[in-house]
């Protein structure tokens, strides 16, 4: 467990947060420039020294106001990654992946070079001078880096931040896949939802120098507070489900959602086990009895437990279904005409098209 307890003020900075992540995992802090995520990361790495807090790693604190506890940053074995990817331009990437490794230390569980090349795609780049790296791949080399140092902890300040979405998208790949196979636990900094969505399986929303709420993006992507940073347009319910069938020649796979199923579009997912989908909640309909003749692929069977109104003229319905929340965003009129009410059995109608783009890896 990495605890969080920290109050920074300098200057016009007020920042005041206290927050708990799981390890191992990836825990996304998430939230509008500005919010404090960098001097958050900061002050976890020690190249800060907060007025007052606490931080710890599985037991071991690194930094206590009360006890006058302070470990320099070079002694916390925390990777961190940052947005210009600080490599040395004078050298190639293997020079800068050794780099890591006399970085060392501490003995501890590390991946040899070559597994860190390999995990990363980094082969056809090893006599590579760094000038004429991409930013996708100087930000593959900048993980490298850091992973050979052996950290305790990776702290990845948006790492894909200056570079474009089509280099993000080729990037994602390979940090899903450090994700998945290196036992170290991340740190992830990021004002890209998607992001967020691909990697995370814990969340801290950070807003003006707090941090507003925690806990997985399933149970976040019910709450006000997300809402309020992704806008309407992408607010929605979060759903992990296994995959249980794939049809390439639709294009089209079936997740589950409890013991009923969810189409989604295949793309993203050929290769996966487990699948979590946004559903946003302007392209949810619900229906009071099961529809017959229509093009929407989904029909879910579920319950009404809250009804909130949405000013000046909506109502945003939450309904579960076989063990998962989902919300509906309506009209007041047909609410109304529907005779909505908490407790109503209803169907929830989701086209599957409206989901493309939406469909990721869980983790």
């Amino acid at each position: 467990m990495l605890e969080v307890r920290l109050a920074i003020r300098r200057g016009d900075l007020d920042l005041e947060v206290d927050f708990q992540a799981p390890t191992p995992g990836v825990t996304a802090l998430f939230g509008a420039s500005g919010a404090g995520k960098t001097t958050v990361v900061h002050a976890i790495a020690g190249l800060i020294r907060p007025q007052a807090g606490r931080v710890a790693l599985d037991g071991t604190t690194w930094f206590d106001a009360e006890r006058s506890v302070f470990v320099p940053a070079e002694r916390r074995r925390a990777g961190v990654v940052f947005q210009d990817a600080r490599l040395f331009p004078h050298l190639d990437v293997r020079a800068n992946l050794r780099y890591g490794e006399r970085r060392v230390r501490e003995p501890g569980p590390a991946l040899a070079l070559d597994e860190v090349v390999q995990l990363l795609g980094l082969e056809s780049l090893l006599a590579r001078r760094v000038r004429g790296l991409s930013g996708g791949e100087r930000s593959r080399v900048a993980l490298g880096r850091a992973l050979l140092a052996r950290p305790r902890l990776l702290l990845l300040d948006e790492p894909l931040a200056a570079i474009d979405a089509p280099r993000r998208a080729e990037v994602l790949p390979y940090l899903e896949r450090l994700r998945d196979r290196a036992a170290v636990p991340m740190i992830y900094v990021s004002h890209q939802y998607e992001e967020v969505l691909r990697l995370a399986d814990h969340l801290v929303l950070l807003a003006a120098g707090r941090a507003i709420a925690s806990g997985s993006p399933a149970e976040l992507s019910l709450s006000s507070a997300l809402a309020g940073l992704v806008g309407e347009d992408a607010a929605g319910a979060v759903i992990d489900g296994r995959i249980l069938a794939r049809n390439d020649s639709a294009g089209l796979a079936t997740i589950s959602v409890g013991e009923q199923q969810l189409t989604v579009p295949l793309a993203g997912l050929a290769d996966a086990r487990q699948a979590r989908i946004l559903i946003p909640a302007r392209e949810v309909m619900l229906a009071t009895h099961r529809s017959e003749g229509l093009s929407v692929r989904n029909q879910l069977r579920g319950q009404i437990v809250a009804l909130n109104d949405e000013p000046p003229h909506g109502v945003l319905a939450t309904v579960e279904v076989s063990g998962s929340r989902l919300l509906a965003r309506v009209t007041r009129a047909a609410a109304n005409e529907l005779a909505l009410a908490v407790g109503q059995s209803v169907y929830v109608l989701v086209k599957a098209e409206s989901l493309r783009g939406r469909s990721y890896k869980a983790p």
